[in-house]
């Protein structure tokens, strides 16, 4: 399950991971892709929505939850990623942007709740995507789930 904030990249992340390299949309509605479940903003940005999230992690075996680099707004409560029984997993987006707030995002990661590792990744340019790839394949084999 991919999460964040309007604009971090979360479809685009989806994409790369699916392999699929068609149009991008505005995701208005929960997609369930071959490998992912990309969620709306909207569930972020209204605290109101946090409970269909937990309630769409139940279908999850892993929640990536996205920082967009390029703007440090917190968008996440203290401790947001305890609200999971699944693994959440850090990603630092658009990490070819603003390289001067990797430290901010990070901070933010900790605040959530989220352990490390981070995943520093830009889809555009191919940084660190296939690190996370990697990552995401061991840990669904360690979960016993390919």
């Amino acid at each position: 399950m991919v999460i964040g904030p309007k604009g971090c990249g979360k479809t685009t992340l989806v994409n790369s991971i699916n392999d699929y390299d068609g149009p991008l949309r505005r995701t208005q509605d929960t997609i369930y892709g071959l490998e992912t479940i990309d969620v709306p903003s909207a569930y972020i940005e209204n605290a109101w929505m946090y409970k269909h999230m937990i309630a769409l992690a139940q279908d999850a075996w892993c929640i990536l939850l996205l920082i967009d680099q390029s703007r440090t707004a917190e968008v996440y409560s203290h401790g947001f990623a305890r609200a999971f029984h699944c693994p959440v997993i850090g990603v630092i987006s658009k990490c070819d942007l603003m390289p001067e707030n990797r430290e901010i995002c990070e901070r933010q990661l900790e605040k959530t709740g989220v352990r490390q590792p981070y995943f520093a990744v830009s889809v555009p340019e191919g940084t660190g995507v296939e690190e996370l790839k990697r990552y995401l394949l061991e840990l669904k084999e360690r979960k016993g789930l390919t």
